[in-house]
């Protein structure tokens, strides 16, 4: 198991892009959170096999449909102790 910390820029924020998240991480299998930062990203924390991780990589780099992707930064970070995918407040 791999765990990355991806933080999404873009027009992201206020067009439901963690709801959107929330889903495909469920849809993929990874556990984590998504959460929106008061600088205008989102922070995803992702826990998965590097597959399952690669798959949602590809599907934020797509972004929700009402959303403009325009860059991922993605950090390997520790393991944490999650269970599921969930929506956390903002950061």
């Amino acid at each position: 198991m791999v765990a990355y910390r991806i933080f999404i820029t873009g027009q992201v924020q206020g067009v439901f892009f963690r709801e959107w998240t929330v889903s495909r991480a469920r849809e993929i299998g990874v556990a984590g959170w998504v959460r929106n930062r008061s600088d205008g990203r989102v922070e995803v924390y992702a826990a998965g096999v590097p597959d399952q991780l690669d798959r949602l990589v590809e599907k934020l780099r797509e972004g929700s449909p009402a959303s403009q992707v325009d860059g991922l930064e993605i950090v390997e970070a520790p393991i944490e102790a999650v269970e599921a995918f969930v929506r956390r407040q903002t950061l």
